[in-house]
């Protein structure tokens, strides 16, 4: 998985898999990337700084 936030196209980008898409939905300013299986490839928040308390920050929590 890879997060990534682009500070000049203020998106954030959340990739679950490297695969190509092939369909894409976009609703209330979020993309949702999907294979050709319909499973989520990718999601990414459009206008995130607005969306998004601190977009160009990650935090990890794992709960085991």
């Amino acid at each position: 998985m890879k997060v990534n936030y682009d500070g000049k196209t203020d998106t954030l980008t959340v990739i679950f898999r490297h695969v190509p898409v092939a369909e894409s939905d976009e609703e209330r300013g979020v993309i949702i990337d999907y294979d050709v299986a319909g499973n989520i490839v990718a999601i990414e928040v459009l206008d995130a700084s607005e969306r998004v308390d601190e977009p160009a920050r990650v935090r990890f929590h794992i709960q085991e």
